[in-house]
């Protein structure tokens, strides 16, 4: 049967309905131009769980929950859930890591870059300049070989089941009021919509995400090296929905000044999503991508979305997060290391693959 999904007006479909539901939440209570942010929403996770002290991002977001569970639901259903792994366990976690830490240094992941530019933050379009950099550079890489090793089937199943049971733990002690688990009393971490409703949100995503493929990074990684706007249609159907609701709303606010939960240090704003652009690249997809991944069974996917919540927790407690006053302490060394470890990590497993190649 084919994947209605998987064709150009379904990408566009499921990219319009991302965007509607993004802007929806946000309606309901989530914080501005961020109805849905997957590496925002881990960081404030992280916080909940007590990995980082910053006051003000710390709520167990329903919306991961949904989404992992959503792509986990439709991945048994249509026969797609495989339990798997591959290698370079080690290089995946610190992909995620450095990967947050350019996130927190911009103010989001991919998905929240498109949502605050379909907000009117012009912010955004720095970003995502950066972030095709990032794609860009880490498109050479793959252009000359690299590739971190083919997923091969787990020996043991129930590795594939771990992410799920996760988030269903997670949400119930977000429902039951957990008592160790911290939630903010102000900020972006107190604002949120409705549990069940986000719940709900986050499974009709992950469920529509899973059978599309629906992947930012990837989007822009196909036209650059294949010439092919499949994915990207999906893409902007997803900014172009955002936009036209927020105008709808009210919502919508142009200008570089005084946006909700960003600032306008344009140089690190660029730098930032360089980073994660790269990382993601070098990884094999976005952060939302990555989520997915982890719900059908991918634990190599598994490793890197780990690589995020340490990195969100790494980058509040050493003072590299962004915050609307502008970079973080220690943001710019972060950056830079991140940087300089990705690039390390392309050069050498060409060499490495060109070594064998040799041979």
């Amino acid at each position: 049967m084919k994947n209605f999904f998987s064709t150009k007006i379904g990408i566009i479909l499921v990219g319009a309905v991302i965007g509607v539901v993004a802007i929806v939440l946000q309606k309901l209570g989530n914080p501005p131009n961020m109805g849905l942010c997957i590496a925002c929403f881990e960081r404030d996770i992280a916080g909940a769980l007590g990995f980082h002290r910053a006051g003000v991002v710390q709520y167990i977001r329903p919306e991961i929950t949904g989404i992992l569970l959503g792509s986990f639901l439709i991945s048994l259903f249509f026969k797609e859930f495989k339990p798997r792994s591959g290698s370079s366990s080690i290089i995946r976690f610190f992909l995620g890591f450095f990967a947050m830490i350019g996130a927190l240094v911009f103010l989001g992941c991919p998905w929240r870059a498109f949502l605050r530019l379909a907000g009117g933050d012009l912010n955004a379009l720095i970003g995502i300049l950066g972030l095709i950099l990032g794609i860009f550079i880490g498109t050479v890489f793959i252009r000359n070989g690299y590739n971190l090793g083919r997923s091969r089937p787990s020996q043991n199943k129930v590795a594939g089941w771990i992410m799920p049971v996760v988030m269903i733990a997670l949400f119930l002690m977000l429902i039951f009021q957990f008592k160790p688990i911290i939630f903010s009393e102000k900020g972006p971490g107190a604002m949120y919509a409705p549990i069940f409703i986000s719940l709900i949100a986050g499974l009709i995503i992950g469920g529509l995400a899973q059978r599309s493929r629906f992947c930012t990074m990837g989007s822009i990684r196909d036209i650059i090296i294949v010439k092919d706007f499949h994915l990207f249609s999906g893409v902007a159907s997803f900014a172009i929905s955002a936009f036209i609701l927020n105008l709808i709303f009210g919502q919508f606010k142009a200008g570089f000044v005084s946006q909700s939960v960003a600032h306008d240090v344009h140089l690190w704003n660029f730098l930032g999503m360089v980073l994660s652009g790269l990382a993601f690249a070098l990884a094999g997809g976005c952060p939302g991508r990555q989520l997915i991944l982890s719900g059908e069974g991918d634990t190599d996917s598994v490793i890197f979305v780990f690589g995020m919540f340490t990195g969100a927790a790494f980058s509040h407690n050493f003072s590299m997060a962004s915050s609307p006053k502008g970079i973080g302490t220690f943001g710019t060394y972060g950056t830079i290391t991140g940087i300089i470890f990705c690039l390390i990590i392309g050069f050498t497993i060409i060499q490495k693959r060109k070594v064998r190649s040799l041979k």
